[in-house]
């Protein structure tokens, strides 16, 4: 496999990594105001298992237990003052490009069912830079053929040193898998998919990305393998995987009852895409519509997960993004339904696995989608608070 050398953080990217260590503090002194909570819990909390820091467990430890108000003013106060995105400027050396493993040595080829490659997006940012909005194959090979492309790009015509990235998977390669978290969805298991990702998963596994807000954030319900975790909302923008492991994005119509053909439902909020059309609610200054933890005016970290007219499924996340920048990225991608799902820079990842099919995929052979996200790889090789998504490879195409 043939590496490239990773894009050394600047000093502003630094900076924004000490963001949940310093809205720590200002939680700490609200806690404190307001006159604690008990000790047990926050205790247990700290202990749970995962590569979260101190500060992120902490800080979502109060958020769900009354403090909502006091994270929320704390973040508003770090990202709308301190962490907003620089105007102009160009990205770090070589953080527009994929990793790019090893096809030098193997031609890719279309195998029979496999959907075709997806079209170059066209650069945002002017003028384009090299390698910008060019899809590159990574991940295990399918049957010979590459189920996954990502591509990076910058995501407005201002913030010209940011980089997004986009991923393309092919569900006639790869099937979707919901996975739940110690922490979500709420109740408890039992769940056939729960971290880490091990066994015959891990083998087979191609990619793995963050699912949407808390539960009790997302303004709607989580169905999953036969079992209503939380009850589903009509009109709530779904994640939705049917009975052959394929997955698409929808607006929920159906109530309460759930077809033998779909085994998961995962609400967030509202589409931001659909039919091809970019929701006009996007553009709402009210931060309710979309998250009630950071302003919608703030550009933060996001991530959103779409679906294409041929049934790929598309990924989308970076730095100082808008729900309106993120839906563009998504339909630049070739999106006609799509969904924001999880936001700030604590929770939105997206990782690929160059690795031999058969060998169990792992840190060591794990690449973040864009440079500068803050969680590891082994994110999901561990207990984990958040539900999130597995591609793992078909043993036979669609």
């Amino acid at each position: 496999m043939t590496k490239l050398s990773t894009p050394q953080p600047t000093r502003r990217t630094k900076h924004r990594s000490l963001a949940y260590r310093r809205i720590r503090a200002v939680v700490v002194a609200g806690v404190v105001v307001a006159g604690g909570y008990g000790s047990l819990g926050v205790i247990g909390a700290l202990s749970a298992p995962g590569s979260a820091s101190f500060g992120v467990k902490f800080v979502e430890w109060v958020r769900g237990n009354g403090g909502a108000s006091i994270v929320q003013t704390a973040e508003n106060v770090w990202y709308g003052s301190i962490a907003s995105p620089p105007v102009g400027g160009t990205p770090p050396k070589g953080s527009l490009r994929p990793v790019a493993s090893v096809r030098q040595s193997h031609p890719v080829k279309v195998s029979t069912g496999a959907l075709p490659p997806p079209k170059p997006i066209p650069p945002i940012a002017s003028p384009p830079l090299p390698h910008e909005g060019q899809w590159t194959p990574e991940g295990p090979l399918v049957h010979g053929t590459p189920a996954l492309y990502v591509t990076l790009l910058r995501p407005d015509k201002v913030h010209t040193s940011l980089v997004a990235g986009v991923a393309w998977l092919d569900p006639r390669l790869v099937s979707f898998l919901q996975y739940a978290g110690a922490q979500e969805p709420p109740g408890g298991g039992p769940w056939p998919y729960v971290a880490p990702i091990r066994g015959a998963q891990a083998s087979n596994l191609v990619a793995a990305f963050n699912s949407g807000f808390r539960m009790s954030d997302a303004k709607g319900g989580y169905y999953a393998y036969g079992r209503m975790a939380v009850p589903l909302k009509n009109g709530a923008a779904s994640f939705v995987i049917n009975s052959q492991g394929v997955a698409t994005v929808e607006r929920w119509t159906s109530g309460q009852h759930v077809p033998a053909s779909i085994k998961v439902v995962r609400q967030n909020l509202i589409p931001i895409v659909e039919s091809g059309k970019i929701n006009p609610a996007v553009y709402s200054s009210s931060y309710q519509t979309w998250g009630a933890t950071v302003g919608n005016q703030v550009l933060v970290w996001r991530s959103g997960v779409g679906v294409t007219a041929n049934g790929a499924i598309v990924y989308a996340s970076g730095p100082g993004l808008s729900v309106a920048s993120l839906a563009n990225l998504l339909v630049r991608a070739g999106a006609v339904n799509a969904m924001e799902l999880d936001i700030n820079s604590a929770w939105t990842n997206f990782f690929y696995f160059n690795h031999t099919l058969g060998v169990p995929a792992s840190p060591a052979n794990g690449y973040r989608l864009v440079y500068n996200m803050e969680r590891p790889p082994q994110r999901y090789f561990e207990g984990t608070a958040r539900d999130f998504v597995a591609a793992v490879a078909r043993n036979q195409p669609l």
